[in-house]
């Protein structure tokens, strides 16, 4: 990889049209085993709930089997989604996650719910904490993963266990500037999730850097940004497997995903033209083409931003077809 620009994977585990969850989280394995075999730096796996487009649910439990699949790639969460939760139930997880496979573990927490109303309140059990609490959270969470004291009144003598000699990397994950603000005060690495939210300004992470506040893990801001790519033997191929990704899209922009559609499935699809404009303002958005055009967008938006890692998530229908692209990326990010 390229070394001033370290190259991640976020895997969402998808489930295609055809497939089931099985298939999706052993695609997900598979995926963790390549990403470490081709020197990808880090290998997240994302957090939603009440899904049949997206499998992964528990991060935490998808992350004991990832290490023990894999032996030297970074592996994290992208994220935990943290108003859901106690701090210390998490604190708890990622240090046994650390103790299990030391020096390993990102955790990467997000105030999205991921779900949708009624589920996230099913998740909290009629708990009242919710995401206006996520700012003393994170700090809580912080706290508890260095063995300090919790900023939370009643929980100062609170300690996490099992104890860790160097506890999991946080990080703060986010699509807005709420987030980059939150992850500067608190002395966090921050990563963006440009693959959701393309619509921002450069000056989002120049906002984060003069905010930064050096924490207890971190002295340094320390930023990455999250891509769509996919990448073919030919730029037509490539612009073809991401049919199945704009007509994922055009159905989330409705609420109703459903698994992800195959190439055929979009093709057929009689989409409006309001839909058909939406897809390709998206489009110069995303990192699609030969594995050079992708090298190139992808040089392109971190220097714009400036950003430090680019982490890739790329879903296609064909699982040999998203491994080929991360194959090609790989193979040409150090030339």
């Amino acid at each position: 990889m390229t070394k001033s620009i370290p190259l991640s994977v976020l895997d969402q585990s998808p489930i295609r049209s055809g497939s089931t969850a099985f298939d999706a989280l052993q695609e997900t394995v598979e995926l963790a085993r390549l990403s470490e075999d081709l020197g990808y730096h880090r290998f997240w796996v994302a957090e939603h709930h009440a899904s049949d487009a997206l499998a992964g649910c528990s991060p935490e439990v998808l992350l004991g089997r990832l290490g023990a699949e894999t032996s030297t790639i970074r592996l994290g969460s992208g994220g935990v989604m943290l108003p859901h939760y106690s701090p210390y139930k998490v604190a708890e997880n990622f240090k046994l996650l650390q103790t299990l496979y030391p020096g390993r573990m990102d955790l990467g927490v997000g105030r999205a719910p991921g779900t949708d109303p009624f589920t996230a309140a099913a998740i909290r059990y009629g708990s009242r904490v919710g995401p206006e609490h996520f700012p003393n959270m994170v700090a809580d969470l912080q706290a508890l993963l260095n063995d300090t004291d919790p900023h939370t009144q009643g929980m100062e003598n609170a300690r996490a266990f099992p104890k860790v000699d160097i506890p999991p990397d946080m990080w703060m994950l986010g699509s807005s500037e709420d987030s980059a603000m939150l992850a500067g005060l608190s002395g966090l690495p921050y990563n963006f999730a440009y693959f959701i939210n393309p619509n921002i300004g450069s000056d989002i992470f120049k906002q984060y850097r003069q905010r930064f506040k050096p924490g207890p893990n971190w002295e340094q801001p320390h930023c990455a940004l999250t891509v769509f790519a996919i990448a073919a033997d030919t730029e037509e191929e490539a612009v073809r497997l991401s049919k199945s990704r704009d007509l994922w899209f055009i159905r989330l922009l409705r609420g109703n995903p459903g698994p992800f559609p195959s190439v055929a499935e979009a093709e057929e699809y009689p989409f409006s033209e309001g839909e058909l404009a939406a897809i390709e303002e998206n489009r110069g958005k995303r990192a699609v083409g030969t594995a050079q055009q992708v090298k190139e967008k992808l040089l392109e938006l971190a220097d714009h931003f400036k950003v430090d890692e680019i982490m890739l998530v790329t879903i296609t229908h064909d699982p040999q077809a998203r491994r080929r692209s991360y194959e090609l990326i790989s193979s040409i990010w150090n030339q």
